[in-house]
């Protein structure tokens, strides 16, 4: 009897104690429970308080009145809770720390140029902290922002770009100082516009107008960051930051670089851009008044934006905007982003495939020659984008030896008329179709290459479309 007895009482024992754990664990998960919404509850109600004693603040403003009479509106920075801002900002100083998060926090940025890059920039500067933001732009909100714009709505139709953004970030920030300047930036009151920031944002398109910028900034010691062409771009993977003078492919950034050059800035701004080259995408059409207006070499592509004739996929901009607002965040945090991974490093290859075509241009042409019709950057379009970094010898490897090389001997070197090999297939090339066999270029490699050929020369004449 006992000995029945003893494990039954051993058997209560246990059963007990996991019970009294039981119940334990369900009194702490209740408890744990009940304190978390005890903490929803309260933050709730700080929020609430906080928002109630900002009201005047936060009430939308009256209608814009134009131009003339820009509304000028009062923020109460001191409204909003420290602890309420720090939570926000919770991610950012948990990467940044105290002191690049209180540097953050003190900057300030204008915007110039607030469409489809400059809004993007705007709205996650004052996401990451950043209290005081000017915005410029003397443009209105049409339909066709609304594929790239960051805050316009349909709403929105017809109201300046910077008044929408500036509603769209104090609804973000409480604490936000937005100045709006519905105006276009020039250089004859450039101080006023660019008075006490920390970086400006160039997102103008106009060129005259960037290149002005980009001069008065590099003259001023104000720290500029550039963006140039997103129109008719689709591949995010060519999306580049890089110096200025470093920009190896871009229409618009050729043209910034060589203007800038003639006024003496040879470098020291840094841009974002992409080395794809517009393909297919056709420039779309110009209404029959804008003949009207003037000169129409100033419509142009990339010589002039006054008017807008790019088609553009909308998340191209606005990774060009996020790219530039990642880069001054963590400058104003003092971490900066150094010798971004660039494609300059590519640059290196283009020098010598340059250089290497001038030694066998001089030897197909018995001579010494100083300068070849292409350049660097056109060395770069050949060898990234007709040919994509391979030989046009099927099965079209990626070359040990890359080099470029004149195509038809009967024709002059040209952007059509230079090829892709690597080093053997280049020699092959220079004994048989260059040299004393003059063999034709087809009966060397065959209808298939020639096809390739050709098929690029069609590939460089939309190029031209595009950069003429």
């Amino acid at each position: 009897m006992n000995a029945l007895a003893a494990p039954s009482h051993r058997t209560q024992l246990v059963v007990t104690a996991l019970s009294a754990c039981l119940v334990t664990s369900a009194l702490f998960t209740v408890y744990n429970a009940y304190t978390r919404r005890g903490r929803r509850r309260n933050l709730n109600d700080e929020v609430l308080r906080s928002l109630a004693s900002n009201e005047a603040a936060l009430m939308d403003v009256p209608p814009f009145k134009g131009v003339e009479e820009p509304v000028k509106r009062a923020t109460r920075i001191d409204a909003y809770d420290e602890d309420l801002i720090r939570q926000q900002l919770a991610r950012n100083y948990a990467f940044f720390g105290e002191d690049g998060m209180a540097s953050v926090r003190a900057g300030s940025v204008a915007v110039i140029g607030c469409g489809g890059v400059g809004s993007w920039a705007a709205v996650m500067l004052v996401r990451s902290g950043v209290s005081k933001i000017r915005l410029v732009d003397f443009d209105y909100v049409t339909l066709s922002s609304l594929n790239r714009h960051a805050t316009a709505t349909l709403a929105d139709v017809g109201t300046p770009k910077v008044m929408c953004i500036e509603r769209t970030l104090k609804q973000i920030s409480r604490w936000v100082e937005v100045d709006s300047q519905v105006e276009i930036w020039r250089k004859e009151d450039a101080g006023k516009l660019l008075e006490g920031v920390d970086w400006v944002i160039d997102a103008i398109d106009n060129i005259t107008t960037k290149v002005d910028l980009l001069k008065y900034c590099y003259d001023h010691n104000i720290r500029v960051f550039s963006s140039m062409g997103a129109g008719a771009k689709c591949d995010p993977t060519r999306i580049q930051i890089s110096d200025i003078s470093y920009t190896v492919y871009d229409p618009l950034a050729r043209s910034v670089r060589r203007r800038l050059r003639l006024e003496g800035v040879a470098s020291g701004i840094p841009v974002v851009y992409s080395t794809e080259v517009p393909g297919d995408v056709k420039l779309l059409p110009l209404p029959d008044e804008e003949f009207e207006k003037g000169n129409i070499k100033e419509l142009n592509a990339f010589d002039d934006f006054r008017v807008r004739i790019l088609p553009v996929l909308g998340p191209l901009p606005s990774m060009f905007g996020l790219h530039i607002a990642t880069y001054i965040v963590c400058d104003l945090a003092k971490k900066p982003i150094l010798n971004p991974l660039p494609i300059k490093n590519r640059r290196k290859l283009y020098e010598r495939l340059l250089r290497e075509l001038l030694q066998r241009e001089s030897k197909f042409l018995g001579g010494q020659i100083n300068k070849l019709p292409i350049d660097e950057d056109d060395v770069s379009f050949i060898f990234e984008d007709l040919y994509r970094g391979r030989s046009i010898v099927p099965p079209h490897n990626v070359p040990l030896r890359p080099q470029l090389i004149r195509w038809d001997a009967t024709k002059p070197l040209s952007l059509e008329n230079c090829v892709v090999f690597d080093f053997p297939e280049a020699e092959k090339h220079a004994q048989e179709c260059l040299g004393g066999e003059s063999r034709s270029p087809v009966d060397v490699w065959g209808a298939e290459v020639q096809g390739v050929v050709d098929k690029n020369a069609t590939a460089v004449a939309n190029y031209r479309d595009w950069v003429s």
